[in-house]
């Protein structure tokens, strides 16, 4: 009986032995090995140029100093691991025998976000009645209150605000010069020109050419953004000529501008909807000291607006006086700030978040008192452009404008030989995925 017993485990055993052969060749589980070392000819490696983009790289050793690995963008084909020591910068790969990997580094460079938060914030107020030809704010950023809390803005030569963003319709880089971080810590930038993608072309250009702001001029309406009536009804009354509900020739344009180049082209989501003063506030003729203002806002009633009375003062016949300005980010109407969304601060009467430098903004970069010539800031472009801001109405609806020398002038709205520079906001949340040094060489340009 006892061998019965020992020969009836045998075969049992035997039949355990056999499944776990079978389960094993089933599962073709194989002995451990030792993995093979990696080939150079299974790593495809790109590093980052000066001017964002990446370019092949022969080496024999990974890039360590100024270099981190872009772990989104590099990639195996047969699903590799890549991970980096964020400290020691060592690269761990864990990749099949058979794979082949892109390995991309990106030049370390410190982010839009770092500048901000570390950069020094003045408190003092400068001249603003004098042309700043220096770099103002190579040492930090002076101060200013605007609608959304303390606004930080660039002044004078400035080399370190330059920003590429975007591509055109025509797949070129767009260029821009930040104006200021506003409030909020959205960033207000100027259009600036566009160049070929991989270089770091730089040119003073713009987004239109030989534009006039209105059609028309001969009505203080004409002097809006938007404004109440038909083209070529007069306004009765400053309400319906401050109504903002039909648009002006020059918000069509830029409006078709930005939703050809920003919306289509995939950019549309980093822009923030921040305001646009249009500041068609009526200070009164105690401010401009203009004798002749009737202080009424409509029809072809001589009026003088808010931006003239903190610029210049009184009238001689031919031109208004200047005097030593003061500029403010705040916006004295409700009516004239313009947003998309309500929500946003603003009147909600934009289509898109777009608009144009203020004559504030002007004189705060640097320009000086009106009609003085200023070659040597950032806001120069050798051509006549748009601001945001109204002048004035006498025999027709004026606006503010930067003049071919960098002054800060005036002309008719149907002029038709001055440019346009859109201006946008970035927003906030954003920063940290531009990287650069703000300077020609090493622009700050958006990580995707």
């Amino acid at each position: 009986m006892q061998k019965f017993k020992k020969n009836r485990l045998l075969i049992s055993s035997l039949v355990s032995l056999v499944l776990v052969i079978g389960i094993c060749f089933s599962l073709n589980i194989k002995p451990e090995t030792k993995p093979k070392e990696i080939t150079r000819e299974q790593l495809a490696m790109y590093v980052q140029s000066d001017d964002g983009n990446y370019i092949v790289s022969d080496a024999k050793a990974f890039p360590k100093e100024g270099y981190v690995l872009n772990l989104e963008k590099s990639t195996c084909k047969n699903s590799g691991v890549l991970s980096q020591d964020s400290e020691t910068k060592k690269i761990s790969l864990k990749i099949q025998k058979n794979d082949q990997c892109a390995l991309y580094f990106d030049k370390e460079m410190p982010t839009l976000k770092e500048y901000y938060d570390t950069v020094p914030k003045k408190t003092n107020v400068p001249s603003f009645g004098s042309s700043a030809t220096t770099g103002e704010t190579a040492d930090g950023l002076f101060s200013m209150e605007d609608d959304y809390g303390t606004s930080y803005y660039f002044r004078g030569n400035v080399s370190n605000n330059y920003i590429k963003f975007g591509q055109d319709a025509s797949d070129q880089d767009m260029w821009w010069r930040i104006i200021r971080f506003n409030g909020d810590g959205t960033v207000r930038m100027q259009y600036d020109g566009a160049g070929p993608t991989g270089y770091n072309t730089y040119t003073r250009g713009f987004a239109l050419e030989n534009q006039a702001w209105n059609e028309t001029y001969v009505d203080a309406k004409y002097a809006g953004w938007m404004f109440g009536g038909n083209q070529g009804e007069s306004s009765t009354s400053k309400e319906q000529a401050q109504r903002n509900e039909t648009n002006s020739t020059i918000k069509i344009k830029v409006d078709e501008w930005y939703k050809k180049n920003i919306v289509d082209t995939g950019y549309g989501d980093y822009v923030a909807d921040r305001i646009f003063c249009n500041d068609r506030s009526i200070p009164g003729k105690s401010i401009t000291k203009w004798t002749r203002d009737t202080e009424l806002g409509y029809g072809d009633n001589m009026t003088g607006y808010g931006a003239l009375g903190r610029f210049l003062s009184g009238y001689n016949g031919a031109a208004v006086k200047a005097k030593s300005p003061i500029p403010q980010l705040t916006c004295p109407q409700e009516n004239d700030k313009f947003t998309v969304e309500k929500e946003n601060g603003g009147n909600g009467a934009l289509t898109y978040p777009v608009g144009l430098i203020t004559a504030d903004e002007i004189v705060a970069a640097g320009s000086g008192k009106y009609d003085v010539a200023n070659t040597r800031y950032y806001l120069h472009k050798e051509q006549l452009y748009w601001s945001f801001s109204p002048y004035y109405v006498n025999d027709g609806a004026y606006t503010f404008l930067i003049y071919r020398d960098g002054s800060l002038w005036r002309s008719f709205v149907d002029d038709m030989v001055v440019a346009v520079s859109p201006v946008i906001n970035l927003k906030a949340e954003y920063l940290d995925k531009f990287k650069g040094n703000g300077t020609i060489d090493h622009p700050y340009f958006l990580q995707i």
